[in-house]
C-alpha cells in the first residue's frame, strides 16, 4: 500500500513539473505575429496534426493559439521527448489529464515517439471530450500502418516564411495577401516608400525560417538540416546510420547540381546503391522539406507525374549548402517553386519553366525574353530585379506575396 501510494505521488509530481513547464512556454510566447496557417486550421476539429520541416514555426503557433483561446488551466503542451515519455505512454497522459479535467492536449515533436499513431488512435476513441493537437516532422505518414489515423485526424502542413510574412515579422511591413491572378493582372499596392528589391534579396538568403532573426542562422540551419538527415527520415523509414550518410550525400550532390533532371542509375552509382533505392531517397527527403521534385502532368493527380527536375527546397538551402557556387537563375526558379506550391499545382513545362493550370511562366532576370513564351497562349515572363509588371511580365518578388 505504501509502495502505491508513493508511485503516486511521484506520477503527481511530475504532472505537475509538466503542467509548470507548459504555462512557462505559454506565458513566454509572442503573439504579436501570426503565420499563415493560423487561420486555416479548423481548432474545433478533435484531433488535428500540424506537420512540416524543422524549424518553420509549428510550435509557436500552437503556443500561440493555446495563449490566445484556451483556458490555461484546461490545457497541457508535452513535447514527445520529454523524460516523461521514457517510462509512460501518451495513453497514460490522456488518462491521467482528463481525470484532472484536461481538455485539450498538445504534443509536440511527435516523430520523436514510437507507435505514435496506435496510442492516438486509442486516445482519440476512448477519450470523446479530449481535444487533441500534435506536431510532428513533414515525414510522417498517418495513412500508414494498421492504425488508420487518417479517419481521424485533420492534418496541415506548414512551410516556411513567405516573402509577405518576411517584411511583416522582419521589417514589420504590412502587406496584404495577393492571389497569382492579382498578380498577373497587376493589382498588386505597395507603399510608394517600399523599396521591395534589397528586402527581397535579403529573404533569398536568410528570410524563408523564423529563427533568422536570432544569431548563428547558418549555424542553426545547417543543425536543422543534419538533423532531418540523421534523425528524423531515419526514425521514420527505419534505417539505418549508414543510410544517413548515404543521404547526406545525396543531399550535397542535389545542391552542387540543382536545378538538375535525375539520373537515378548515375546517382546510385555514385553513392554505391541500388537505383530502385534513390527514387525513395528523393521523396523522403523532399517529404522532410530539403528539396522539391517538380514533376511533369502524366501523373494526373497532384505529386503522381515524372520527376522532371530536382532543387533544394527554398532559396535559404541553396546559399546554405551551395557555398559560392549558388546559381541566380536557380535561386529564381526555387523560389517561384517554393512559393506557388502552397496555393497551386505546379508543374513542369516543355517549352518554359513551370505549367500552373492553363498558364506557362519563363522565369529569368530583368534581360529575359519572350522566346521561350512567344508562340503559347497564356504565357508569362516572371522577372527578377523590377519592381513593377506591366502586360505579361510580372516580378518575382511579388510571387512572395500569396500567403
Amino acid at each position: 500500500m505504501i509502495v502505491q501510494y508513493c508511485y503516486l505521488c511521484e506520477k503527481r509530481d511530475y504532472m505537475d513539473k509538466l503542467f509548470e513547464y507548459s504555462h512557462k512556454l505559454i506565458k513566454g510566447t509572442d503573439t504579436r505575429f501570426l503565420r499563415y496557417m493560423y487561420d486555416e486550421i479548423n481548432w474545433q476539429s478533435r484531433m488535428i496534426g500540424l506537420t512540416g520541416p524543422r524549424g518553420v514555426g509549428k510550435t509557436t503557433l500552437i503556443l500561440q493559439y493555446i495563449k490566445q483561446s484556451l483556458n490555461p488551466a484546461e490545457t497541457l503542451y508535452v513535447t514527445a521527448e520529454d523524460f516523461y515519455f521514457v517510462d509512460h505512454r501518451f495513453t497514460e497522459l490522456a488518462d491521467t489529464f482528463v481525470k484532472q479535467g484536461g481538455k485539450y492536449l498538445f504534443i509536440d515533436e511527435i516523430h520523436k515517439y514510437k507507435d505514435w499513431a496506435k496510442e492516438l488512435k486509442l486516445i482519440y476513441d476512448y477519450h470523446k471530450d479530449l481535444n487533441v493537437v500534435f506536431t510532428g516532422s513533414s515525414v510522417l505518414d498517418i495513412k500508414k500502418g494498421a492504425s488508420d489515423l487518417s479517419r481521424r485526424a485533420v492534418m496541415y502542413n506548414m512551410q516556411g516564411l513567405s516573402f509577405r510574412e518576411y517584411l511583416q515579422l522582419f521589417h514589420h511591413i504590412s502587406v496584404k495577401v495577393y492571389s497569382l491572378e492579382d498578380v498577373l493582372q497587376h493589382r498588386v499596392e505597395i507603399s510608394d516608400s517600399l523599396r521591395p528589391l534589397p528586402l527581397f534579396s535579403d529573404y533569398l538568403k536568410r528570410g524563408y525560417y523564423p529563427f533568422a532573426l536570432e544569431e548563428d542562422f547558418e549555424l542553426r540551419l545547417r543543425q536543422i538540416i543534419n538533423q532531418t538527415l540523421e534523425s528524423d527520415i531515419l526514425m521514420y523509414a527505419n534505417m539505418n546510420v549508414a543510410t544517413g550518410r548515404k543521404l547526406k550525400q545525396l543531399l550535397a550532390i542535389i545542391s552542387k547540381s540543382a536545378p538538375f533532371k535525375p539520373n537515378m542509375s548515375k546517382i546510385a552509382e555514385m553513392l554505391s546503391v541500388s537505383r530502385n533505392n534513390i527514387a525513395d531517397y528523393c521523396l523522403y527527403i523532399e517529404e522532410a522539406g530539403m528539396i522539391a521534385q517538380l514533376r511533369d502532368s502524366t501523373g494526373g493527380i497532384r505529386g503522381l507525374g515524372k520527376v522532371d527536375k530536382i532543387y533544394l527546397d527554398n532559396a535559404n538551402l541553396i546559399y546554405n549548402l551551395a557555398d559560392d557556387i549558388s546559381n541566380i537563375g536557380n535561386i529564381r526558379e526555387t523560389f517561384f517553386l517554393n512559393q506557388m506550391r502552397v496555393k497551386y499545382d505546379v508543374l513542369s513545362s516543355s517549352s518554359a519553366d513551370f505549367l500552373i493550370n492553363d498558364k506557362t511562366f519563363e522565369v529569368g532576370g530583368k534581360g529575359k525574353g519572350q522566346k521561350q513564351i512567344k508562340d503559347i497562349e497564356n504565357g508569362y515572363v516572371v522577372k527578377d530585379d523590377i519592381e513593377n509588371g506591366y502586360l505579361n511580365v510580372v516580378p518575382l518578388w511579388q510571387l512572395g506575396l500569396g500567403y
